[in-house]
């Protein structure tokens, strides 16, 4: 792969590489070049004249921004398409696209290979979607670039060479901003409009494993091989607070509501609330690899799914009383091998089913196997310990599977002719008002930083508040 030297923060031109013959070719345009990093035009130290007015004008958009991105399926906007994303050990990136069809009343689904080729030239070790239409996707590997591609188009945009390691997590926070992980001991905020980098997080002392965005967009979550979970003030672009563990943690998820958040070590999860109290600790029966809160499809219940060296996905049903313990209340069986990683999302279903959604649950594991589940299977209620099959299946004939994202397809809303060009237009307008409301915020907390670096020009570095 050809490249020239970046600046740091940069953009590298990308050029889509080619799968060997025996692979499915990825179809698409030829990637045009990246718009780089030093176009960004947000500054993050405004002076203190005119930042009250600022922050009140931008007000009502945080609360507006929130909303959408906490809404977890509002019934006109949900996809009746979707698509799963794998990363692998052998550097091949398989894109996979999910239907529904109904017949009867009955709904299946239906798992189609749409591209598979290597993306890097390493393992692929992370890969995140960004919601609310599923334009981007970003891949993070041990080759130490983050890679974002277009999915509508099918296309590379460019390879983001900010960390000095393997990345390790990445996530969208909202469809304008991408936040990434790495073995370097360090977080970075990507703004998607032009992928300058806005802020570099330090604080750990060495590898960060995982990271979790609250539903607010204002705060983050982070562990790492320092023993420590921190808190980070995505507003500000600081460290906000920080406890020490005493053992290194794995994983950190938020629950849907984002009134707790878990974090896994082997085969322990431990639930905390929102203010770092430990309310349970709960010891699965076998090592863990991923786990991820969920809302049940009737009721709205709280569930987290936990998938381990037990060759299977269970299911913990998470009590509105925080005091009581979760439990296990069912098993989503099929796989020969570990499971390694799990995603889920809402779909709707096809008119003449015989409900109107549902929520797929989708696992990937060390078998080669990429496995739906439908979560409407699972009982309202049951005394007894529940088992779901797969109801769809994909085999990848022995590729050792290590990351999964899923995506929104195409949307039940019909457009005019000229719908795609208004999209685009919307999108970039909510966009640009998303930026505002970020950037007024990080002039707001600028008095608080001794760097004061700014967007895109420089690398906009901000060091832990202990």
């Amino acid at each position: 792969m050809k490249s020239s030297t970046p600046l740091k923060p940069s953009l590298k031109k990308a050029r889509m590489t080619q799968p060997s013959p025996k692979q499915t070719k990825p179809s698409g345009p030829v990637p045009k070049k990246a718009r780089p990093a030093s176009d960004a035009s947000v500054n993050i130290t405004a002076k203190e004249k005119g930042k009250e007015r600022a922050v009140a004008n931008t007000k009502t958009k945080t609360k507006k921004i929130a909303t959408a991105v906490s809404d977890p399926s509002s019934s006109t906007s949900l996809p009746t398409t979707f698509k799963v994303i794998c990363g692998s050990y052998e550097k091949l990136l398989y894109g996979l696209e999910g239907t529904v069809t109904c017949e009867d009343s009955k709904y299946s689904f239906h798992l189609k290979p749409i591209f598979i080729f290597p993306a890097h030239v390493s393992c692929i070790k992370a890969v995140a979607a960004s919601p609310q239409g599923g334009k981007w996707l970003a891949t993070g590997s041990a080759d130490e670039i983050v890679k974002v591609w277009d999915l509508r188009r099918r296309k590379e945009i460019g390879g983001l060479m900010h960390h000095e390691g393997s990345i390790t997590h990445l996530e969208f926070p909202s469809r304008s901003y991408l936040l990434s992980a790495s073995e370097d001991g360090t977080l970075a905020l990507f703004r998607a409009r032009d992928w300058a980098v806005l802020r570099t997080l330090k604080g750990h002392k060495g590898r960060v494993n995982s990271l979790a965005v609250h539903q607010s967009c204002k705060v983050a979550l982070s562990v790492g091989k320092d023993r420590t979970l921190r808190m980070w003030d995505l507003m500000r672009g600081k460290g906000s607070a920080s406890t020490k563990l005493g053992k290194e943690a794995e994983l950190v998820r938020w629950s849907t509501d984002g009134s707790l958040f878990a974090v896994q070590t082997q085969n322990t999860i431990d639930i905390y609330s929102t203010d770092m109290e430990l309310l349970h600790s709960i010891t699965h029966s076998s090592r863990l690899h991923d786990i991820k809160f969920c809302r049940r499809v009737d009721g709205g219940g709280e569930l987290l799914l936990a998938g381990g060296e037990d060759k299977k996905l269970s299911i913990y049903d998470v009590p509105k009383d925080h005091a009581k313990i979760p439990t296990i209340i069912a098993d989503l069986v099929g796989h020969t091998n570990r499971v390694k990683a799990v995603d889920h999302i809402r779909v709707a279903l096809p008119e003449g089913s015989s409900r109107t959604s549902t929520t797929v649950i989708c696992t990937i594991s060390s078998d080669g196997k990429v496995r739906l589940f439908d979560l409407a299977a699972l009982p309202a209620s049951s005394e007894e310990r529940t088992q779901l099959e797969p109801v769809e299946e994909y085999d990848t004939k022995g590729t050792r599977l290590t990351c999964v994202a899923l995506a929104d397809g195409e949307s039940d809303v019909k457009a005019p002719a000229n719908g795609k060009r208004k999209r685009d237009d919307d999108e970039d307008e909510e966009d640009g008002e998303e930026g505002a409301q970020w950037a007024s915020q990080q002039h707001s907390g600028s008095d608080d930083e001794d760097d004061g670096g700014s967007a895109g020009g420089g690398d906009g570095s901000s060091d832990d508040a202990e």
